[in-house]
């Protein structure tokens, strides 16, 4: 049964009680979240979570964090090492993007040893595979899609990125559309080029009651992906990504009614003064399902820095409803990230996460700061570090340039204002 079931039944779930002491909230209000939909715990029946998480309305900003292999880069043991980082840096779930290499033991290895949800996006193995035989995209075949995201379900992924809002409909509006961008998600090109050399429906629409079949089997939450999602500032907020949004829409309905937990992903890039009305437009739409963006990054001029123009458009947007932010890092849109990268987009993400709860009021988020203020205004370095969102970076920055005097910061030194006022 899935957890929406089982709370129908009346029936415990230790994970309930674990979400609510971390969000300092009822269980009732978690129970109450995920009955209307609002609020999702991702985790397969087939998973033993060590570190459960909630996602959705009134609870903290969660960051999810990327990783995955490449046809160039496809060693295991180096995206282990890249989640093990994505966790130091505080990630509340992963994804495992892998087009390189054995996909299903590298997966085999995320999921053994990754303690917090773990998703993945199934069409990329779909890909892989029909490429591996020799195939192209547009052969791919609608049996081995669902065959593919049952092996994955069966396996224990927690969460599933499945573009079923890339339909016949979504992609003539697409096509209607000038786009400076075109299309930038790899799943969402990968069904409109099937979809539009098939002259057939994409099948994730089309059966979603089969996908249903196997995400209620597994209890795998859907991530309802953006596959129209917008590449560049220029085609923020188009007449496509609000097609395919509205799809998304009638499908957390239709999962909904199958006790089947459903989040919806947005965009992608999209200018700062667009993000919170686009935010709280999509929330009516999707029925106030857990909403999950990519940032936004709101500039696109700013490669190499994309972690921090994640972070800008990631705040903004919790701030206005968004409850799940993916991070981005600076390697984002030149090369497969390393595992320095994957660290400081976290990072980032976090801050920005943070940030937006603070402005939410969600529980205790401004507690937080407020006890940070209190040591810094003690000038009580040991006890800043214990609670700073980074303590390793603020040991580090503090151990660069160390002061004559301990109690204070080389910045002002003997002439520290908090000291002064002392």
């Amino acid at each position: 049964m899935t957890i929406v079931e089982l709370i129908k039944n009346e029936k415990a779930k230790k994970e309930i009680d674990v979400i609510a002491g971390q969000e300092k909230v009822t269980p009732e209000f978690i129970i109450n979240g995920i009955l209307l939909g609002e609020i999702t715990v991702p985790k397969n029946i087939n998973r033993q979570l060590k570190n459960p998480c909630g996602v959705g309305s009134g609870l903290k900003t969660k960051v999810n964090a990327n990783i995955g292999t490449s046809p160039d880069c496809a060693s295991i043991d180096y995206e282990l090492e890249k989640m093990n980082e994505c966790l130091r840096a505080g990630a509340d779930a992963v994804m495992d993007l892998s087009t390189g290499g054995n996909i299903t033991k590298i997966r085999e290895n995320i999921l053994k040893h990754c303690p917090v949800p773990l998703g993945t996006v199934p069409i990329y193995q779909v890909a892989c595979e029909t490429f591996g035989r020799g195939k192209k995209i547009i052969d791919m075949d609608p049996k081995h899609i669902f065959s593919v995201i049952e092996e994955q379900a069966q396996q224990g992924v927690d969460f599933m990125t499945v573009h079923c809002g890339v339909t016949k409909k979504t992609v003539e509006v697409l096509n209607r559309t000038k786009r400076l961008g075109g299309i930038v998600s790899r799943g969402g090109s990968f069904l409109a080029k099937w979809i539009g050399s098939n002259d057939a429906e994409n099948p994730l629409y089309e059966q979603f009651d089969r996908l249903l079949d196997i995400a209620e089997k597994y209890d795998v939450t859907l991530s309802l992906g953006d596959g129209l999602r917008p590449g560049c500032l220029k085609d923020a907020s188009d007449a496509a990504q609000i097609a395919e949004l509205k799809v998304l829409g009638d499908l957390v309905l239709r999962a909904r009614e199958r006790n089947v937990q459903v989040i919806v992903e947005g965009p992608g890039h999209m200018p700062l003064n667009q993000i919170e009305s686009h935010v709280k437009e999509a929330k009516k739409i999707i029925h106030d399902a857990p909403y999950y963006l990519l940032g936004p990054l709101v500039t696109d001029v700013a490669a190499g820095y994309d972690h921090i123009t994640c972070a800008i458009g990631g705040a903004i947007a919790a701030s206005a409803g968004a409850d799940f932010i993916c991070y981005v890092t600076p390697a984002e849109h030149l090369r497969l990230p390393k595992k320095e990268d994957v660290y400081l987009g976290v990072i980032a993400a976090r801050i920005a996460a943070h940030a937006a709860d603070i402005a939410k009021g969600v529980p205790n988020a401004q507690k937080w700061d407020d006890e940070f203020s209190k040591w810094r205004k003690a000038l009580n370095w040991e006890e800043q570090q214990k609670i700073a969102l980074d303590p390793e970076k603020f040991k580090s920055e503090r151990g660069k340039l160390l002061p004559n005097d301990p109690n204070v910061c080389t910045m002002c030194s003997q002439y520290c204002a908090i000291k002064e006022e002392k």
